[in-house]
């Protein structure tokens, strides 16, 4: 298991440098897409969903899906910016950069902080190149999404994702369905030598999105309908209280680690579940594929994932996030083309290379990957799923969350005395706005 996670680690840091096909050696170039001569130029500034995936075969057959789409438009050449790996302060800069008119012309755009981007107006109109059927089979949440006051949208969102308790059914036989029941699993996979249950708890977005399905859960609502913070305020407060103190007690019961404080990278449950030290974390569903991958079959026979547990059984929610392609040019021809690349390598195609679940409803039926056992499980599990608010502030509000988390989970500050300044820091931001 750990020999054929190094290989594949190993493999992803030279996998650029071997050609992959005859074609990627002729069209691929370091990060330029298309011929050295061609007339027209598109800067794509991207995650790693593409050539420069650290999976090899992810990294292979996006090299294919670009080499194909290039074929179709020979006269341009694609620049790939990669972002950093701090992608909040990449969009943020991104944003500050689309405002003077130096953004790329093309880029993916995480799907919790487009609000902040439609907002500025530095979005160009994607309605021309998406026809109405392809719109109308958006899941609601994501159509709502990417569509502006004008009824316009401007932006594609291709991927959606949903947050999911995986466990060893080998330490953890039964999935818990509620708060109680992960508590008692946890407690009892740390007498098997087990260190708990991991979640993100660091200064990162994860931590935000992951927790809030327990606030959700209980029908609490982070902003009113003209996205002014009302999580502090009366039958909220109380919610959201209640939900903070859930992951407090679950780190002061040593029922997870005190190190979920410092946590901030999905990737940290992975190499948990690959060293063998933990048998239960909250996750996105992507990870499945993932550990599949990196596991020997035997031991990624031993994982399973179910929905996240609630305050009661029947008391369910889950965050569903994803990417979205959006363009920054004005040049009608590039914002043509950024169009056609999110339809043609990402609308479909990425979603089934990397199991990332699309965002139209007939997708599921088009791709054989997706009619899977825990892909069906999947899909249905969206139904339950839950966005990020598409108010300007929620940004603000998830850099509070954070903040505070970090506060409650290393015992400097009572919950209610963290939530009520995280609750004012978020309505400051929100009059200043």
């Amino acid at each position: 298991m750990r020999n054929k996670a190094l290989i594949l680690a190993l493999a992803a840091t030279t996998f650029l440098a071997v050609p992959h096909d005859g074609t990627a050696q002729e069209t691929i170039t370091g990060d330029i897409v298309g011929k050295a001569d061609a007339p027209n130029k598109l800067v794509f500034r991207m995650t790693t969903d593409g050539p420069r995936n650290n999976e090899p075969a992810y990294a292979q057959g996006y090299s294919k899906l670009f080499n194909d789409f290039i074929g179709k438009h020979s006269d341009w050449q694609i620049e790939l910016q990669m972002m950093s790996g701090d992608i909040g302060q990449e969009q943020a800069r991104m944003l500050e950069q689309a405002k003077s008119g130096s953004a790329p012309d093309c880029a993916a755009v995480d799907s919790f902080v487009l609000p902040l981007f439609k907002k500025a107006g530095v979005l160009q109109s994607f309605s021309p190149y998406f026809t109405k059927e392809e719109i109308d089979q958006l899941f609601p949440f994501i159509r709502e999404g990417i569509t502006g006051s004008d009824g316009s949208i401007y932006a594609w969102w291709w991927s959606t994702d949903l947050r999911v308790l995986y466990r060893n059914k080998e330490i953890v036989p039964d999935a818990p369905k509620t708060w109680d029941d992960l508590k008692k699993a946890a407690l009892s996979s740390v007498e098997q030598g087990m260190e708990g249950v991991l979640f993100n708890g660091g200064r990162y977005e994860g931590t935000t999105f992951d927790w809030l399905a327990n606030f959700w859960a209980q029908g609490g609502k982070l902003v009113d309908d003209d996205g002014k913070p009302i999580f502090g305020e009366g039958e909220n407060r109380d919610k959201f209280i209640k939900a903070v103190n859930y992951y407090r007690d679950l780190v002061e019961s040593g029922a997870a680690p005190k190190r979920v404080a410092t946590i901030g990278n999905y990737d940290d449950f992975n190499a948990a579940a690959a060293a063998g030290t933990t048998a239960l974390f909250v996750g996105g569903n992507w990870q499945y594929a993932q550990l599949k991958t990196a596991l020997d079959a035997d031991e990624f026979a031993k994982w399973a994932f179910s929905p996240l547990p609630g305050p009661t059984a029947d008391q369910r929610s889950t965050g569903t996030g994803g990417w979205t392609v959006a363009a920054f040019s004005k040049d009608t021809e590039k914002v043509k083309l950024c169009a056609e690349l999110a339809r043609d390598i990402y609308m479909g195609p990425a979603n089934a290379l990397q199991e990332q679940l699309p965002t139209r409803a007939d997708l599921y039926d088009k791709y054989e990957v997706f009619s899977s056992d825990a892909n069906k499980t999947f899909a249905a599990a969206l139904k339950f799923g839950q966005a990020r608010p598409g108010a300007p502030v929620y940004p603000e509000i998830s850099n509070q969350i954070q903040i505070m988390m970090g506060k409650v989970l290393t015992g400097v500050q009572p919950t209610e005395a963290a939530v009520d300044e995280a609750f004012a820091a978020s309505l400051s931001a929100f009059k200043r706005s």
